[in-house]
């Protein structure tokens, strides 16, 4: 299951979905296709949308709503993925699920405190406390995903006796536009051609901000997800990955 906060869908703070509909919006390994494009992606969601998820995207006078629902299905339509895992155990695994479960899930989404990249850091330090934290250098307090990825991969060098994986999936083929590299907050800023001659300017007028992007620059060009994620062929068909995982046990039937 892939559990992860979203912004309203439903009213709620966070919902469970199986792996295989969050990454292709099918239930079934051989439904996956190969190559897809903008209007097989829209057809492909709404489908799962209809047969699995009107209680929390239900139809707008007969049509098909729009809304942020559509991340919860065919995630690997719209970019490439890079997934990390560590280990845990049945017991910490039920404790997570009783202590999420019996908490109000109500939405309190917050792209400064209370976004999706937070709840990763939430739901890891239920496992490992500390293991996963902020970076007011990098990112200037906000949370990321590339930035939890890189807590993550450094505690697992940490504590070598825990059992770490990790593998990408590739955005899958087609027209749909192609997903570009992970970055933090300031390294997006650094490398964002309009805001050059802006920051050029204004590290000279500030030299300690002037070193933080430098920081950003040269640190975040570091730790390439890619590269950490290695493990699962890149280019493998996304069919056979839909059929690994589902072997492997990671891909249930169950709608929620």
């Amino acid at each position: 299951m892939v559990i992860s906060r979203y912004h309203r869908v439903s009213g709620y703070d966070w919902i469970a979905i199986p792996v295989l509909p969050y990454l292709y919006a099918v239930d079934q390994p051989d439904e996956v296709p190969a190559s897809v494009s903008a209007p097989d992606v829209a057809t492909l969601r709404d489908r799962y949308r209809r047969t699995n998820l009107e209680e929390v995207a239900p139809d707008v006078d007969g049509q098909t709503p729009s809304g942020d629902w559509i991340q919860l299905v065919g995630a690997s339509y719209d970019r490439t993925i890079y997934a990390f895992g560590i280990e845990t155990s049945e017991e910490q695994d039920d404790g997570f699920i009783e202590t999420f479960n019996s908490n109000l899930n109500r939405r309190h989404f917050n792209i400064l405190f209370h976004n999706c990249a937070d709840f990763v850091r939430q739901a890891v330090d239920f496992y490992y406390p500390h293991a996963i934290h902020r970076s007011f250098v990098e990112d200037m307090g906000i949370m990321t995903p590339k930035h939890a990825a890189k807590c993550l991969v450094g505690y697992s060098k940490r504590h070598g006796d825990l059992q770490f994986s990790g593998f990408v999936i590739p955005q899958v083929a087609g027209t749909v536009p192609r997903s570009t590299a992970v970055r933090g907050v300031l390294e997006a800023l650094v490398k964002s051609k309009k805001y050059a001659f802006p920051l050029v300017t204004v590290a000279v007028l500030h030299p300690y901000f002037g070193g933080s992007l430098a920081f950003a620059w040269l640190d975040g060009s570091q730790f390439n997800p890619r590269r950490a994620a290695e493990g699962l062929n890149p280019r493998s068909q996304p069919a056979a990955i839909a059929a690994e995982l589902k072997s492997n046990g990671l891909a249930s039937d169950t709608s929620q």
